[in-house]
């Protein structure tokens, strides 16, 4: 037999050799595919479990304001509690947010804004205040009434002078009618321990009330006509706010505090009563209706995916506390 003849069992080996490997090689790939297809499967049903979920928070977040809508003849209640700032439950937005809704609702009797509050942001509560006196007038026969809790102090009280009457019990703290700006020094500290501030800037007077940096008689004087125009403001505020009411002491004024019983006889507030009796003795609708804007899921999940960026200046916090 010739020697160049092929051997053709060795080639049938070689072929089923070959073929077993493409086959193989296919069965990893289809597996591979497989195992994809699966987790791309879990992947898109957790997104619709998770958007679903999130679409029922939502819902029942308004839940209380869709009830409102089909409720009867009721007394619209606004929660203002905590410190009036722009980045807290107490904002000027979910304030006016939630008076806007309940303004709204043609089955309201009255308006409770419930405050317990030790004060803020002047201007904060200065957006609360004007847009109270704008409601009021496009809605004259709904009345609007402060009720205080525990304390209504500052920018809380600059928010209740806007109402028609204010109420309080006797044991609550009301007033603290004056603006303040607190900071730290810290320049004896530095000296202590050999630190040097190194502070540059363009502009004479950048480093205004600079922790750091000794507190000099301009930044004072400064800082005086800054509080003084303010504190002008939130005397003028209380003042129209509640008119002849208030009696002529000018230690309304002066920053202190008053208990609900003191407040009565200064003209700070109208009368005792809390937020029920002020319902169904006043209003004459018991039914309450809460009107408080709710920070819901979706809201706080938004916050915490995005990335929020604050650059603060080195300036004391100026507040109505």
């Amino acid at each position: 037999m010739s020697e160049n003849l092929a051997d053709p069992s060795g080639a049938n080996a070689a072929r089923a050799a070959s073929s077993q490997l493409l086959v193989n090689q296919l069965a990893k790939e289809f597996l591979a595919e497989q195992r994809a297809s699966r987790r791309w499967g879990i992947v898109f049903k957790s997104l619709t479990v998770f958007w679903l979920f999130l679409f029922l928070l939502a819902y029942a977040s308004r839940h209380e304001e869709l009830a409102a809508l089909h409720a009867g003849r009721h007394t619209a209640l606004v929660d203002i509690s905590g410190v009036i700032a722009a980045d807290s439950q107490a904002s000027a937005d979910n304030i006016i947010g939630s008076l806007r809704a309940a303004y709204r609702n043609r089955n309201i009797a009255g308006i409770i804004l419930r405050i317990d509050s030790p004060g803020g942001s002047p201007v904060q509560a200065g957006y609360v205040y004007d847009e109270i006196k704008r409601l009021r007038k496009l809605h004259p026969d709904i009345p609007l009434y402060s009720v205080i809790v525990d304390t209504c102090a500052s920018g809380g009280y600059y928010i209740a002078a806007a109402a028609d009457k204010i109420f309080a019990d006797k044991a609550s703290l009301v007033g603290s009618i004056g603006v303040i700006m607190s900071g730290f020094g810290f320049v004896g500290a530095m000296e202590k321990t050999g630190i040097e501030r190194r502070l540059l800037h363009a502009g004479e007077n950048k480093g205004f009330m600079d922790s750091f940096s000794p507190l000099s008689d301009e930044d004072k004087q400064h800082a005086g006509v800054l509080l003084d125009g303010i504190y002008r403001q939130f005397i003028n505020v209380v003042k129209e706010g509640r008119g002849d009411r208030l009696k002529d002491d000018d230690s309304i004024f002066s920053g202190l505090v008053w208990t609900g019983e003191q407040s009565l006889e200064l003209g700070l507030i109208d009368a005792l009563g809390s937020a029920d009796f002020v319902a169904r003795e006043v209003i004459g609708a018991e039914e309450i209706v809460n009107y408080t804007y709710q920070e819901n899921y979706i809201d706080r999940l938004a916050r915490g995916i995005g990335t929020r960026v604050a650059e603060k200046l080195s300036l004391p916090e100026l507040a109505l506390y």
